[in-house]
């Protein structure tokens, strides 16, 4: 009889591919719930970690990012996407033209969160 894959693990592997991880990362964060984008955030890390796409850069900032939604303090997020709603416009998460060609996180240039 052939084993089933769990959803989360038909998930991680469907968001391996950016052009998948990125409305994903989009839709969770619409939903205004700290919680759900940071459960977001864990499974697209974790397909990238899959892949050896990870680098320390990127581990680190999840780590953050992680810490942040899970401590409550996540308005500042929802605050920008709030304001951005009430002046007509709309965050928006995209896959880098470059990043099938990039390790994940090399292209990060701002300071940490």
């Amino acid at each position: 009889m052939p084993r089933s894959i769990s959803y989360r693990e038909e998930l991680i592997e469907s968001i391996k591919d950016p052009l998948e991880a990125a409305p994903y990362i989009e839709a969770c964060l619409e939903e205004g719930d700290p919680e759900v984008l940071r459960l977001a955030l864990e499974d697209v890390t974790e397909a990238h970690r899959r892949t050896s796409k990870l680098s320390d850069r990127a581990q680190l900032l999840y780590e953050e990012c992680d810490r942040m939604l899970s401590e409550k303090k996540a308005e500042e997020i929802y605050c920008l996407n709030a304001l951005l709603n009430e002046l007509g416009f709309q965050l928006a998460v995209t896959a880098k033209e470059t990043q099938a060609s990039s390790e994940i996180g090399n292209g990060y240039s701002g300071d940490a969160l």
